[in-house]
């Protein structure tokens, strides 16, 4: 387990699956509308030294998304998958597929709790198909790319929807 500011990302031996979680100082409507509205998503997902094309972002049951990160030296990190459910503001089930690693899919829920204070914990749970696609997974680089995209997203609910 690595604790990194607020994010908390579980990984236990003999399992596939992750858990994460971190609590943000903003509404959950608002922390889910960063999850589901395309200009927010784009701002705070991901690694922060690349940059991000979102090719396809249909944030409903049954819709389908692809994005591409790309780093300074033009190297290409394509993921993609399918919104099984999203039940506003409460939960996102959809798949995760890298594809530096076609076929290895994980189903992933993402869970919006509200807090007091107008805070939110967001809980997601990610069941790869094995514990090696797991540890694939966590080796390629996800854990940090969970804590930049966090941190990214912190800074976006205080400036742009928090404050207007």
């Amino acid at each position: 387990m690595i604790k990194e500011k607020m994010t908390v990302v579980t990984t236990e031996a003999g399992k596939q699956d992750v858990l994460i979680v971190r609590e943000f100082n903003a509404p959950r409507e608002l922390v889910f509308q960063a999850w589901t509205d395309q200009e927010l998503y784009v701002k705070w997902m991901g690694p922060k030294e690349m940059s991000m094309t979102l090719e396809k972002f249909e944030p409903e049951t049954g819709g389908s998304w692809k994005y591409i990160h790309r780093d300074k030296k033009g190297n290409e990190f394509v993921f993609h998958g399918v919104f099984h459910e999203i039940v506003f503001p409460e939960k996102i089930v959809q798949t995760f597929e890298f594809g530096g690693k076609k076929g290895h899919v994980a189903l992933e829920t993402i869970f919006f709790e509200d807090l007091a204070d107008d805070k939110t914990r967001v809980t997601s749970h990610s069941v790869f198909q094995s514990q090696e696609d797991r540890d694939g997974m966590i080796g390629s680089g996800m854990e940090s790319g969970i804590h930049d995209s966090y941190e990214r997203l912190d800074e976006l609910l205080a400036t742009e929807l928090t404050n207007g």
